[in-house]
């Protein structure tokens, strides 16, 4: 790793995507009170991007970290993401709002956000690269690197044409490490390849390893009795991707306070799975291999600046469906009758637009998807 790289305090980060509300609004008595924590704790790393709440995760940043907090006590790393600008004369200004936004003077990583075959042709047309380049000359961006949603050889494509990149974000979880769609595990090896340090996002897949099947659970409970430890089924997940060489930070985006205090349980002494813990993982990976389930991880990308006409709240429905068939919760029907679509289209109300499609990070085939969903609810 560079060397001049600011000091990443532990192996866990705090992912600003997901954070506790109400209604619409950040619940900023409890964010705070989060904060406080987390660095009481002896961490340091927040991870935020425009897209996260609609633009309210780096408000949130200012008003419940970058305001009560002296500078050099975090590291904050923020994004930038396709929708917000069309050509190189774009980015500069929007860059200079984002600090606005967040309250600072800089940003300790700048990463170029969701890099893939979609949208990297437009970052290189619009010189995006280069003027991150430029602004770290120019001390307002500490390190440049990306957040990265595709295939391997993507990657090593763009790591091989911006050698310059520092660090890579990437999707890993043991659901994702030898999933076709992801290639977790040949995205790492690209950048392990390329010697560079990574990040984690999605360790626990939008929730999917939290919330798990009885069968996998029982996994987890038993080898708790067994071991005398009562760990939480997030824990293997993001201790398993935080003991791979080259991994620097897992990030975990939380919604409680309860989260927060769960995840440091662990991360504090961070140990690596053991043997034992590693089978564990491996048992309950072919239960899940077992399932149909739709790989959604809630990012909400695809419902978020308009992206979907007709105002579908597709993550909600597919969790929804997944609810219903992995755990045979039968009190979906009501819900998805009465709650998610009430005021929101239906599943059947797709016009099959294709932009869901575009910026999902996890390539889902969403309007087929949502053909399943109509014909579970809408029967």
């Amino acid at each position: 790793m560079d060397h001049s790289f600011p000091e990443m305090k532990g192996y866990f980060g705090f992912g600003c995507m997901r954070l506790p509300m109400q209604g619409d609004a950040v619940d900023l008595v409890q964010f705070r009170d989060m904060v406080d924590l987390f660095l009481e704790s002896g961490f340091n790393y927040f991870d935020t991007a425009h897209p996260y709440l609609n633009g309210k995760s780096e408000l949130a940043i200012r008003d419940g970290l970058t305001g009560r907090y002296p500078r050099e006590r975090f590291l904050l790393t923020d994004k930038l993401t396709e929708p917000y600008f069309q050509k190189e004369e774009d980015i500069r200004p929007f860059f200079q709002k984002q600090l606005e936004w967040c309250g600072v003077d800089y940003f300790d990583f700048y990463l170029m956000h969701a890099q893939g075959l979609t949208n990297y042709d437009k970052f290189k047309r619009c010189r995006a690269y280069e003027t991150a380049f430029e602004l770290k000359k120019e001390g307002r961006i500490r390190h440049v690197g990306i957040s990265f949603h595709d295939k391997a050889d993507v990657l090593d494509r763009i790591l091989t044409e911006y050698p310059q990149i520092e660090i890579v974000q990437i999707q890993f979880n043991y659901l994702d490490y030898d999933d076709a769609s992801v290639e977790s595990r040949k995205v790492y090896e690209v950048a392990r390849k390329h010697h560079k340090p990574l990040l984690v996002m999605e360790p626990v897949k939008g929730g999917s390893l939290v919330n798990l099947p009885a069968d996998a659970r029982k996994v987890f409970d038993d080898l708790n009795r067994e071991e005398g430890t009562s760990h939480s089924s997030a824990s293997y997940a993001i201790r398993l991707a935080a003991g791979f060489d080259g991994i620097r930070m897992v990030l975990s985006g939380m919604s409680t306070l309860e989260q927060m205090q769960d995840n440091i349980s662990y991360m504090k002494g961070f140990k690596p799975l053991s043997e034992k813990e590693m089978a564990a993982v491996g048992k309950v990976r072919k239960i899940f291999s077992s399932l149909e389930m739709i790989p959604c991880t809630s990012c909400h990308y695809c419902v978020e600046e308009n992206h979907c006409p007709k105002d579908i709240r597709i993550p909600d429905l597919f969790a929804c469906l997944n609810k219903k068939l992995v755990f045979k919760d039968w009190n979906t029907n009501f819900y998805y009758n009465n709650v998610l679509t009430h005021g929101h289209g239906k599943a059947s109300d797709c016009v099959r637009c294709g932009q869901c499609e575009k910026v999902c990070p996890q390539h889902l085939e969403i309007r087929k998807l949502l053909q399943q969903v109509a014909q579970e609810f809408e029967k």
